[in-house]
């Protein structure tokens, strides 16, 4: 080589190879786009991950035209000889994010942390932005954008280890992008750990606010660590960040969970001295907390209190008041709150009507539940399982089993098969009303019908048994129901040793309850009356006094069908002054009694005046 080419190559040096591709590359993609290159498959084959930067990056290049050139790459794999590498996707990613195509950019970071095997760490994140000049503020916006996607992608330990190098490398961290990583953990029900975030964030020195204090605070709750909880109230405040009423709330809800009434009180006077007024929400934890620790006349009173307030009550409240109302068995005053919340324009919903149905299903009203049912589907709601099981209960219960039946074939027509519940609630219905066959049919239809039994069916079988006196299949159930794991409940024995005594067989019978309580469980107030019951049928109104007794003694109260038991048993055989003073205790203890027992006094009396007569 003379000394004049050397010179010459000094001053004006060919290009390498890749360059020379990379110009020759992006020629084409001016001229004729991207699919043009599968006319050049030799050239692209030589193309190199340097050659790939400088294609991607070229200022002569629209952004959009490298966003499709690195499109047609990822997906013509065979046509080059190498993968698209991080630096590919940060160099796509940077060039969106510099023409403010944000929404684009973490599309594309979301692929690119999602790639398998292209290790989208932190640093080497970082290294790729240095390489490519990017530093200061225009890397924080790169981080803080790879914090929110690993957010999303649920990629958790990752957002963590991209915080914690921000942290470490003094790249500045937004609180939003935090916010975004905690509220991902929480929806993921990862307390511990996000938890343990937030400490790094108030470590860090991340400007913490009421929405990421109040989420640790749940996170606390969520733990059973109340104290935890209200301490970090306290550490917060002295740095300016005040509790709201959500936070409040959270803390209430957690203290109402552990009918800590002094707690829940401590709270609202919290809120008051803050002056952080009650909501909705507020008003809403505290009347369902005290409506289901027994204390109703409160939850009313919240309820006046808060409309007095002119807080306004959504549909959810006045569906949660009006609930608790049909569970008291307080029909009326449920049926004025359903019409004052649909004067007030809000429209009630489908767990409006649930609770309103099976309100008046338990208190007798059938035929108001079916003129709620049309209103409901009047408003376009449409009848779901709950609904249709909670009529067949509610027919069921007043011995309409006919109209129960065609409310399940209505159902079945709807879509929704007859499952465990709809099943056992009409075989009961059939072996009360002493239709056996008819229930034992439905039982057999379950099995054909792939439905598994439960204790439940299985005690309504043993119990269809023992009342057709049928004791051996009695005991064939029995073991069936324990092969397969269900373990027997007091109704279940209750059932075997009803059917004993009904055949005046009461030695199986005490041995039933032996048994009953060998396997744990005690008998009860039910167990006991049965068992009266065959002590006074068989003439041993002693024994059956002396079980009477033992029901106080074992901390059972005496309920309406012990004492009626015992009281029929001791007038039927003449000892009508211990007959009259069970019946003035009963009186005293604020049981009502029924029919039989007045039948049982009159029978007495006439007895004894037989037996005076006699002597």
């Amino acid at each position: 080589m003379t000394q004049r080419t050397i010179v010459s190559e000094i001053i004006n040096p060919k290009p390498n190879a890749s360059t020379e591709i990379a110009r020759r590359v992006s020629k084409l993609l001016i001229d004729s786009g991207p699919e043009s290159l599968k006319s050049s498959p030799s050239l692209l084959s030589r193309l190199q991950p340097d050659g790939t930067h400088l294609i991607l990056s070229d200022p002569e290049l629209s952004t959009r035209s490298c966003v499709s050139f690195f499109n047609f790459l990822h997906h013509n794999s065979s046509l080059y000889s190498h993968k698209l590498d991080l630096r590919a996707h940060f160099t796509i990613i940077y060039r969106l994010f510099r023409d403010r195509k944000f929404a684009a950019a973490k599309e594309r970071m979301s692929l690119a942390v999602a790639e398998k095997g292209l290790g989208c760490s932190p640093s080497r994140v970082a290294a790729v932005l240095v390489e490519n000049g990017i530093e200061g503020a225009n890397a924080y916006k790169v981080f803080d954008m790879l914090l929110r996607v690993y957010a999303e992608s649920k990629m958790f330990d990752e957002g963590v280890e991209t915080f914690e190098y921000m942290a470490e490398n003094g790249i500045e961290i937004d609180e939003r992008a935090c916010m975004a990583l905690l509220i991902a953990l929480k929806r993921a029900d990862r307390v511990d750990m996000y938890l343990k975030f937030f400490r790094e964030m108030v470590d860090a020195k991340v400007p913490i606010t009421v929405y990421s204090m109040t989420i640790a605070v749940d996170g606390y709750c969520r733990k059973g660590e109340i104290n935890q909880a209200r301490a970090l109230l306290d550490e917060m405040s002295p740095k300016g960040v005040k509790a709201s009423a959500y936070t409040y709330n959270t803390l209430i809800g957690a203290y109402m969970k552990k009918l800590d009434f002094a707690g829940v009180d401590e709270m609202l006077k919290l809120m008051e001295g803050e002056n952080v007024d009650k909501n909705a929400g507020t008003y809403t934890i505290l009347m369902e907390g005290y409506a289901s620790s027994g204390k109703f006349e409160v939850a009313e009173s919240l309820f006046e209190e808060m409309c007095e307030k002119g807080v306004v009550a959504d549909a959810y409240v006045y569906t949660s008041i009006i609930s608790w109302n049909c569970k008291m068995g307080r029909m009326k005053r449920a049926s004025a709150l359903f019409d004052e919340m649909v004067g007030k324009g809000l429209e009630p919903t489908a767990q409006t009507f649930g609770s309103l149905i099976n309100g008046a299903c338990e208190a007798g009203q059938v035929e108001a539940a079916d003129v709620l049912v049309g209103m409901m589907q009047s408003r376009g709601i449409d009848m779901n399982k709950v609904t249709f099981n909670t009529l067949i209960k509610g027919y069921c219960k007043e011995g309409m089993i006919d109209k129960a039946m065609s409310i399940r074939d209505t159902m079945v027509n709807k879509g929704f098969d007859s499952d465990v519940f709809t099943c056992n609630t009409i075989a009961s219905a059939f072996c009360h009303n002493k239709q056996y066959e008819e229930a034992k049919s439905v039982l057999f239809y379950m099995v054909d019908s792939g439905i598994s039994h439960n204790v439940v069916s299985f005690t309504t079988l043993i119990d269809i048994h023992c009342k057709q006196g049928n004791f051996i299949e009695a005991r064939i159930v029995l073991r069936e129901m324990e092969k397969r794991g269900i373990k027997p409940n007091h109704k279940t024995y209750n059932a075997l040793i009803g059917g004993y005594v009904k055949q005046g067989k009461l030695k199986e019978a005490y041995k039933l309850r032996a048994e009953m309580v060998n396997r744990g469980l005690e008998p009860d107030v039910y167990t006991y009356s049965t068992l009266i019951l065959g002590e006074c049928a068989s003439g041993k109104v002693d024994e059956a006094m002396e079980l009477f007794n033992e029901l106080s003694q074992k901390g059972l109260a005496k309920n309406v069908v012990a004492y009626t038991t015992m009281i029929s048993g001791l007038s039927k055989y003449g000892r009508s002054d211990e007959a009259f003073k069970l019946y003035e205790e009963m009186i005293a203890t604020g049981i009502t009694p029924d029919d039989t027992v007045y039948s049982s006094l009159v029978g007495s009396f006439h007895s004894t005046i037989s037996m005076d007569k006699s002597n």
